[in-house]
């Protein structure tokens, strides 16, 4: 037995940039067993898994080690798939997940928004043992969204230069740690360390604008913002922040297609 499987560079325009992601269509679940198999086996910050559901969509995420529960860059990367190379031409494609309805729309620039859920990060006043030190940088407001903490960093220059200690930060009981700062090129930087689940660095981290974007419009006053985020890959979004959701715009661009041999 086969299964298709596509593998896009996700929230950019050039192939070798942005974030990985593999997606494979399938008519039917496979099992939960060999999804994460195939995860593992990929071994990219994402696999997603999307069967029918009525006219729409279900999806789901697999990192090489758990499934998670929301992921913007491979449900862009599925929609890239579904609409460049599945022929599917609907205005809109909707995906049912863990997260609730997804919806991604192609945009007036060759690219695509994804309507997430925002997710508004709060001070925490109880900082997680190791969080400072796995960073390596001293003390500072820390806040939490639903999967994430988060620091604001003084610079841009700060984010690029940051080392993480990732034994450290591995050990930190949530999805993983973000860091952002204001920048002079765009509105916002950020940068995505997820060792608890299984990807030291993430490349490109759609899910984190969901907190990301409503942070810095309680900061700034503005609802729209241009980002980037400096890993080595490097991704760049769009984010709007339209009442208890967040609309994040990118590209992507395929790097593979071929089939997976099932045992």
């Amino acid at each position: 037995m086969t299964i298709p499987v596509y593998q896009v560079d996700a929230f950019t325009q050039k192939i070798y940039s942005g974030n990985p992601a593999a997606i494979c269509p399938l008519p039917q679940w496979i099992t939960e067993d060999q999804m994460q198999q195939i995860a593992f086996e990929n071994n990219l910050a994402e696999t997603a898994f999307i069967v029918p559901e009525g006219n729409d969509y279900h999806i789901r995420w697999f990192t090489p080690t758990i499934e998670v529960a929301l992921c913007g860059h491979a449900t862009l990367a599925a929609a890239f798939v579904f609409y460049r190379h599945l022929g599917y031409d609907r205005e809109q494609i909707r995906f049912n997940s863990k997260s609730g309805w997804l919806t991604v729309k192609p945009d007036n620039k060759n690219g695509f928004t994804l309507d997430f859920p925002a997710d508004p990060p709060v001070i925490v006043s109880d900082v997680p043992e190791n969080l400072f030190e796995g960073l390596g940088i001293e003390k500072r407001t820390v806040y939490k969204g639903k999967f994430d903490y988060m620091v604001e960093l003084d610079n841009q220059e700060m984010v690029v230069n940051l080392k993480p200690d990732f034994k450290k930060l591995a050990i930190i009981p949530s999805r993983g740690i973000l860091v952002t700062a204001k920048s002079n090129d765009v509105d916002f930087v950020s940068r995505c360390f997820f060792p608890q689940s299984g990807i030291d660095e993430d490349p490109v981290t759609g899910s984190a604008h969901c907190m990301l974007t409503p942070y810095w419009a309680s900061k700034t006053g503005k609802t729209s913002f241009n980002a980037i985020q400096l890993s080595q890959r490097k991704g760049w979004l769009d984010c709007e922040l339209k009442n208890d959701r967040v609309l994040m715009s990118g590209h992507a661009v395929l790097f593979l297609k071929g089939e997976i041999y099932l045992s």
